[in-house]
């Protein structure tokens, strides 16, 4: 018994980093690392799946500068994927899956689309995906008859149009030549197959470093409890990038079980935890998990130490943690605790590969909740 009180554990507040010399000026720093094998962050920087924290429009703001937002589960499985969707539709580089109109429906139904999208036109296709027409807003503007058809209001002729295989440059070219907002991708058929639109090519030159996935649109996770497979299965309908089965105690039956059928069924990106122990890290690691959460009880408003009893401050919990993921090569997420800037740089040099933020976000103006003037 003895044996279990002689090991010391240190926290962030106990510990700081001896300087050394360095040949690398600030300018050549580069931060980007790995949240899992298939997804690269610009920033070490989740952020936390809280309903004070993270819904979609945190996703998006933390996404675009390189890292990204985990959307909590506090809400019912439509209302997150519902989050899950903005997200991915507020930025594209090739939108593969546009929305669209067939010809016999409403200019009504074509504005509400456009507001439920957030868009300024939408292709009208006949059933077989064919495309004939488009319809803007600027068709829209200044109709005074909202029963009329789409087809009898929608452009039809000198549809601007390019294949498939078009580049941005090339497609942004067009763009500009032709003096329009949106370039409609058509097959060989002239089947719709996607579209471009000069909004996104401009944000992709504002943001750099933003993290997309493979067709150019931001990426997001969502958390999702023991068992929720429903959730799960909707969820990776909205194509949402990575999932993590959140919990107080990740090193549990119900957790690993989770994970194991999650990576068996779906085979997404997973990250699993939380974890405070070298035994709980390989116990999710070897259940498949992408990556795997780390902390119990260090952050600001969790109880878990204070109720239970339990927990392990948390620069030994991510270093025991680090070392069990070392041969596997899993990346480790060090979660809650984190106050000041100091505070990540400790995180990684313990062997974190990203921190996740809660409460250095909550009071952010991308952050859910109103704002109270409190005077």
């Amino acid at each position: 018994m003895d044996e279990k009180f002689e090991t010391v554990a240190v926290t962030f507040d106990d510990v700081l980093l001896e300087p050394r010399y360095s040949e690398v000026v600030p300018a050549e720093v580069d931060v980007s690392t790995r949240l899992t094998e298939q997804i690269e962050l610009k920033i070490p920087i989740i952020s936390s799946p809280m309903d004070t924290v993270t819904e979609s429009a945190m996703a998006i703001a933390l996404a675009q500068e390189g890292g990204l937002g985990i959307i909590h589960k506090n809400m019912s499985v439509a209302a997150q994927a519902e989050e899950v969707r903005k997200v991915k539709r507020s930025a594209n580089g090739i939108i593969v899956n546009p929305a669209t109109l067939p010809p016999e429906a409403t200019v009504v139904a074509a504005r509400d689309l456009m507001d439920q999208y957030n868009v300024s036109g939408i292709p009208i296709t006949q059933s077989d995906g064919r495309l004939v027409g488009i319809i803007t807003r600027r068709d829209l503007r200044f109709l005074e008859n909202w029963d009329l058809k789409v087809s009898e209001v929608m452009t039809r002729e000198n549809l601007v149009t390019a294949t498939g295989t078009v580049t941005l440059e090339e497609a942004e070219k067009v763009l500009m030549e032709k003096k329009v907002e949106k370039l409609l991708l058509v097959d060989e058929d002239f089947r719709l197959t996607g579209l471009i639109t000069i909004k996104d090519i401009d944000m992709m030159r504002r943001y750099p470093n933003a993290c997309r996935d493979r067709q150019g649109r931001l990426r997001v996770g969502a958390a999702v409890g023991v068992h929720e497979y429903q959730r799960v299965e909707r969820l990776i309908g909205e194509d949402v990038d990575v999932l993590v089965v959140d919990s107080a105690h990740g090193h549990s039956a119900n957790v690993i079980e989770t994970v194991r059928r999650i990576k068996r069924d779906w085979g997404i990106e997973v990250v699993a935890g939380n974890v405070a122990t070298e035994e709980g890290c390989r116990g999710l690691i070897e259940a498949g998990a992408d990556a795997v959460k780390v902390g119990i009880g260090p952050g600001s408003i969790c109880t878990t130490r204070v109720i239970s009893g339990v927990g392990v401050p948390q620069i030994t919990a991510i270093r025991r943690a680090a070392r069990a993921a070392a041969a596997s090569g899993r990346p480790i997420i060090a979660d809650g605790g984190i106050r000041y800037s100091g505070d990540v740089t400790k995180a990684i040099a313990a062997g974190a590969h990203v921190v996740m933020l809660g409460g250095l976000l909550a009071g952010l103006d991308e952050s859910p909740g109103q704002r109270i003037l409190y005077r």
